[in-house]
């Protein structure tokens, strides 16, 4: 029978470890001779040296090689999507519906125009964007030439709006048959509106049924016409100050009558007939009024 392996006391395990940690004969520190832990060490300073330098060429080369303001990968869409506020949507559609003589319905749509025209203070506008832009003319900014490495933006007040600014009438017309809308291109980043230099797009409004009920469309600014200085758009970082040009549109209608409408931005680069995309360059709603 194969004999019983003795049991080692604490203080011989101890001894043990002690050896193990420092061998006064082969003057090895835990196994290794000081020279061997010198080796080892360089070893991997030059390994983690060479790691380290390696991950920052590549954060470099990546930093380099992308802009900060514009995604190298972004889906491009030719045509820009149309909005148009009050933005009170149904199931599926923007209705917009109210009542003229209730109080609390003309306070509900106002209150929704008044708070997405708050960007368009002129004060704001004033301190945001204090730059002179020619009219007519794309507002190209090859430099970076705004302060804190910024493009400079082209100032939009709400008095643009005219009538429809909410300035001298507060309830947007919403306390009678004649509401204000407005309408918004979305952005895209460095799209151009025109192929043709001077060719500004503008809004176009079309009864689509109803049109006995409509009896006046009116547009602000005058001709319901984008000015080109507001573009190209150059993205959030780049302009952070940007504000998108906007067309109201006051509808006259006969009481209690409603009216389906599509406003398009017309331009020679901007496509409406995408059964994909029913707000690429128009937006359709509805408009009724109750008495």
């Amino acid at each position: 029978m194969a004999t019983l392996k003795e049991k080692r006391t604490c203080g011989q395990r101890c001894e043990d470890f002690g050896h193990f940690v420092w061998n006064s004969e082969n003057g090895t520190f835990m196994g290794r001779t000081p020279l061997k832990w010198i080796y080892i060490s360089l070893y991997y300073v030059a390994f983690y040296v060479v790691m380290t330098g390696l991950f920052s060429l590549a954060i470099w080369v990546l930093l380099y090689t992308i802009s900060p303001y514009t995604p190298d990968y972004q889906d491009r869409l030719k045509s820009p999507g149309v909005m148009v506020w009050p933005d009170t949507y149904g199931e599926e559609i923007v209705e917009i519906t109210y009542n003229s003589s209730d109080k609390n319905s003309c306070v509900k749509m106002s209150n929704i125009l008044r708070k997405f025209l708050e960007p368009y203070n002129e004060t704001l506008q004033q301190q945001w964007n204090n730059v002179s832009c020619t009219r007519g003319q794309f507002h190209i900014q090859p430099h970076f030439t705004a302060p804190n490495h910024t493009k400079w933006s082209c100032p939009f007040t709400q008095n643009m709006l005219g009538p429809c600014s909410g300035v001298t009438d507060p309830t947007f017309g919403y306390n009678s048959s004649r509401p204000c809308v407005i309408i918004k291109m979305n952005r895209i980043i460095n799209f151009l509106p025109s192929n043709r230099s001077g060719v500004e797009p503008y809004v176009n409004c079309t009864v689509l049924t109803g049109a006995e009920n409509v009896q006046d469309i009116e547009y602000f600014p005058q001709n319901g016409t984008m000015d080109l200085s507001y573009f190209p758009y150059y993205g959030r970082l780049a302009q952070p100050s940007y504000v998108n040009p906007l067309v109201a549109v006051k509808f006259s209608l006969v009481k209690e009558k409603e009216a389906k409408i599509q406003c398009r931005v017309v331009s020679d680069v901007i496509s409406y007939e995408n059964i994909h995309d029913p707000y690429e360059g128009k937006v359709v709603f509805y408009l009724s009024v109750e008495s």
